[in-house]
C-alpha cells in the first residue's frame, strides 16, 4: 500500500515535461524520479535479453520491483515507454557531443565526424538496449509500429528530429537563410548513412567492424566536407 508521500509523488503535476509521445508525465520528486529512471534501466536490459517484440510491461514493472501501475503512471503503454528511453538515449548522445566539443572545439570536418561516430560506438558497446534502440531511428526490430518511426517528435521521422538536434552542436557549418534548410537535409542524409553503414558494422561484428567503422567516418567526411566554413 502506499504511503501519504507516495501518493502525492504519484500524482505530482509534471507541468513542461514534454519529451516523447505516450509519455503521461516526467516526474519532480526525488523519490519518483528514481523509480522512473529504474524502470528505463530494466526496459533497457529487457531489450537486449528479449527484443522489442518480447518486451512487456509487466516484465518491466517486475524486474523493476514497482507495481504494474507504476509503470503507467509514467508511461500509457510499452511504445510510450521505448519513446521515453529512445529520447533518453539522444540526450545522453548530445550531451557527449557537446561535452566533446567543448573540451576540444573541432578544427575540421573530419573531427566533427570522429566524435560523433566514436560517441555512438562507444554508447553501442556499453550502453544497455542502445543496440536494439539507439535513438528510435529505422524500426530495427520485425514487428515495429510504423509510429515508432516517430518515436522523438510526432510530426517528423526520428532521423529529422535527430538531425535537428545535431545542428543546434554544428554551428560550424555554412549557415545563412538560404542555406539552412539544405544544411538539415544534409545532416537527415548523414544520419541515415550513417546510420546504415553502422547497423552493417555491429552485424559483421558484435563489437563493431574496425574496418567499417572508419570507412563510415571516410564517407561522411566526403559528404559534409562541403558545408565546413570553419
Amino acid at each position: 500500500m502506499e504511503t501519504t508521500t507516495e501518493r502525492a509523488e504519484n500524482t505530482e503535476s509534471a507541468a513542461g515535461a514534454g519529451g516523447a509521445p505516450g509519455l503521461r508525465r516526467r516526474p519532480m520528486q526525488r523519490r519518483s524520479a528514481e523509480r522512473y529512471e529504474r524502470i528505463l534501466n530494466v526496459c533497457a536490459e529487457l531489450l537486449d535479453e528479449v527484443g522489442f517484440a518480447g518486451l512487456t510491461t509487466t516484465a518491466v514493472a517486475k524486474r523493476a520491483e514497482v507495481p504494474i501501475g507504476t509503470v503507467y503512471q509514467f508511461f500509457a503503454d510499452k511504445s510510450a515507454l521505448v519513446h521515453a528511453l529512445a529520447t533518453r538515449n539522444l540526450q545522453t548522445y548530445l550531451d557527449r557531443l557537446a561535452y566533446r566539443f567543448g573540451q576540444t572545439p573541432p578544427g575540421s570536418v573530419e573531427d566533427v565526424v570522429t566524435i560523433a561516430i566514436d560517441e555512438f560506438v562507444d554508447m553501442r558497446r556499453t550502453q544497455p538496449g542502445f543496440g536494439v534502440l539507439d535513438f528510435g531511428a529505422g524500426s530495427k526490430w520485425s514487428e515495429a509500429d510504423p509510429r515508432d518511426l516517430y518515436l522523438l517528435d510526432e510530426s517528423v521521422e526520428n532521423n529529422t528530429a535527430v538531425a535537428r538536434r545535431m545542428r543546434l552542436l554544428t554551428p560550424f557549418l555554412a549557415s545563412s537563410d538560404a542555406e539552412e534548410a539544405q544544411i538539415e537535409l544534409a545532416l537527415r542524409v548523414t544520419m541515415e548513412a550513417a546510420d546504415a553503414v553502422l547497423q552493417m558494422a555491429f552485424r559483421s561484428d558484435p563489437s563493431g567492424d574496425p574496418a567499417l567503422i572508419e570507412e563510415c567516418k571516410r564517407l561522411l567526411v566526403a559528404y559534409l566536407g562541403r558545408y565546413y566554413v570553419g
